[in-house]
C-alpha cells in the first residue's frame, strides 16, 4: 500500500455555500485531504461558526499569528474550542513568542511560517531586510527546532534545504500545476515538491476555480505520472 499524497485545500471564500461545495467535491480516497481556513475565513461573519462545526476533517487554521508573546498564546488559548489540527505562528514574532504559543498550544500542531511565498529578494530588501531569502528561511528554520515547533511553512524551492535541519513536517504553498504565477514568485508543481521532501502541499485556486472534480482529476493523474 502507497503512502497517500498529502494536500490541504486552501478554502479562501466567505461563502459558506462554496466552502461546502469544495470540501464535498474533493473528497476522495486517492489522497489524504486536509482543509485550510485563513484570515477571510476566521474574520467573515459566519467562518468562525462554519469552522466550529466540522468534524472528522483535518483543519489547518492558517492565522499567521505575529504578535508579542502574551497575546500569540492568548490567541492560541482562544481557538481551541475548535479543534483545530495546525495552526500557523509567524517565525519572525521571535523566539519567546514562538515558545509561549508552543508551551500552551497541546494537541494543536504548530506551524512556523517562514518568508512568505510571494515575497522575493527584491521586495525583502524593500522591507529592510539584509538577507536573501534563502539564508533568511534558514536561519528562521534554526529558530523554529529552537522553539520546538511542530512543522514549518515554506517554498516547495527551499524543502531539501530545510529538511537538513528541520526534521518535522514541511507544508509548502505555492503549487501550480503548470508554472503560471500569479500572485505567487517562488512556485513548483505538486510532484516536484513531493520530489523535494514536502510533506504537505497547500493548493487553492489550481483545485478550487473552476470545475473542481476535473481539478481533482488533473492532480490525482499528474502525481501518477
Amino acid at each position: 500500500m502507497m503512502k497517500k499524497n498529502k494536500i490541504f485545500v486552501a478554502c479562501d471564500s466567505t461563502n459558506i455555500s462554496k466552502i461546502k461545495k469544495i470540501i464535498n467535491k474533493t473528497n476522495n480516497k486517492k489522497l489524504k485531504i486536509g482543509y485550510k481556513f485563513g484570515l477571510e475565513v476566521f474574520n467573515s461573519k459566519n467562518g468562525r461558526d462554519f469552522v466550529s462545526k466540522l468534524r472528522n476533517k483535518i483543519i489547518f487554521a492558517d492565522l499567521k499569528l505575529h504578535d508579542i508573546p502574551n497575546t500569540c498564546a492568548s490567541a492560541v488559548k482562544a481557538i481551541k474550542d475548535l479543534n483545530v489540527d495546525y495552526l500557523t505562528i509567524h517565525i519572525s514574532s521571535g523566539l519567546e513568542a514562538l515558545k509561549a504559543a508552543k508551551k500552551v498550544s497541546g494537541k494543536i500542531k504548530l506551524i512556523g511560517v517562514t518568508i512568505l511565498t510571494s515575497l522575493d529578494n527584491q521586495a525583502l530588501k524593500e522591507i529592510g531586510f539584509n538577507k536573501n531569502v534563502k539564508r533568511l528561511v534558514l536561519h528562521q528554520a534554526r529558530l523554529a527546532n529552537r522553539a520546538k515547533l511542530d512543522a514549518i511553512v515554506c517554498s516547495a524551492q527551499e524543502v531539501k534545504m530545510i529538511k537538513k535541519i528541520f526534521k518535522k513536517e514541511i507544508i509548502t504553498p505555492g503549487i501550480r500545476f503548470n508554472l503560471k504565477t500569479n500572485d505567487q514568485k517562488r512556485i513548483l508543481t505538486p510532484k516536484e515538491a513531493y520530489k523535494n521532501g514536502s510533506d504537505w502541499l497547500v493548493v487553492g485556486r489550481p483545485i478550487t476555480k473552476g470545475n473542481i472534480k476535473k481539478n481533482m482529476k488533473s492532480l490525482i493523474d499528474h502525481l501518477s505520472q
